[in-house]
């Protein structure tokens, strides 16, 4: 008998699915889907019609839970988006995290603290490794994608797209075990309009014959500033990533403030330029935004708005 039987998983499963929470197999001691992927897809069951993802083939039904389970102690995974569901994932810092890293918990609490917000009492799980898993209902109608670092750094939320190892499943470190049982609360609207947000920076590669609206010498010295700049903060090493940014964005705010360079055109190759040094949204759209409005208030000739 293993430390985790695969009676104990099954229950796991079952218990999760009991609550209209569709499940998938998850390989034994991972976070790893045991489903197969699209290129060794079989064309059948599920994927008769055509490749079906995790998340299309979770399910609540107890027969396919126990033939599934039948076959190894595999983790459970709650598929998040189906089961109307929008988890916030709160990771503990890691190793290799800079010292003095908040824990994504203090991240989630001053973010809250400064918006004015509160954060109701929820359904909780906590993980091997020090991380919580706070779990919402969506809001009816609404189509929330996963995505990671919107509500900050070590703070990714599950819903579409992506599924959470339920309570019962472990991992080499730990087990996930429920730390609050009560039903979840509705995901808070505040939270809901910060997922949902489009954002107002988007990361584009720079377009070889910007910028598009002047013509002559001076056209010319904007595009290549745009241009080094750009290269400047894609090549920056770690350790200087952001002090690279700043520096761009304060210096092309000086073109864009004498009319030289369109704002928008300098926020996208800029991200783009970060995403490519490893820096992530969270860490560059601020920075770029604080860098152009602090350089174009300041450009003694500025004629553009920040």
């Amino acid at each position: 008998m293993t430390h985790h039987p695969a009676s104990a998983l099954l229950t796991a499963a079952l218990a999760t699915a009991a609550r209209g929470w569709p499940v998938i197999p998850l390989r034994p001691g991972s976070k790893v889907s045991a489903l197969h992927g699209e290129t060794r897809c079989p064309g059948t069951g599920d994927c008769a019609d055509r490749h079906a993802k995790p998340e299309q083939r979770a399910t609540i039904n107890p027969d396919r839970i126990r033939a599934a389970w039948a076959a190894g102690a595999f983790n459970v995974g709650l598929a998040t988006g189906p089961a109307g569901l929008v988890v916030i994932d709160l990771d503990a810092p890691k190793p290799s995290d800079p010292p003095g890293t908040l824990h994504g918990r203090e991240i989630l609490h001053n973010l809250c603290t400064s918006l004015g917000e509160t954060l109701p009492d929820t359904h909780t799980v906590a993980t091997p490794s020090g991380g919580l898993h706070l779990y919402f209902t969506a809001p009816p109608g609404t189509k929330i994608r996963s995505n990671q670092d919107i509500l900050g750094r070590h703070i990714d939320h599950r819903a579409w797209g992506g599924y959470v190892a339920a309570p019962g499943s472990t991992l080499p470190a730990g087990r996930y075990e429920i730390s609050d049982a009560r039903p979840p609360a509705p995901l808070p609207d505040w939270m809901h309009t910060r997922l949902t947000a489009p954002p107002r920076i988007k990361a584009v590669p720079l377009h070889p014959h910007t910028p598009q609206a002047a013509t002559g010498r001076r056209a010319a010295y904007a595009a290549a500033a745009l241009r080094n700049e750009t290269a400047n903060v894609e090549s920056a090493a770690e350790g200087g990533r952001n002090k690279a940014l700043v520096r761009a964005a304060r210096a092309l705010g000086r073109l864009i403030a004498s009319g030289d360079l369109d704002r928008t055109e300098v926020e996208q190759a800029l991200s783009w330029g970060a995403e490519a040094a490893g820096l992530k949204p969270y860490e560059y759209r601020s920075a770029i935004t604080s860098a152009l409005n602090w350089s174009i208030a300041n450009n003694p000739s500025s004629r553009a708005t920040a």
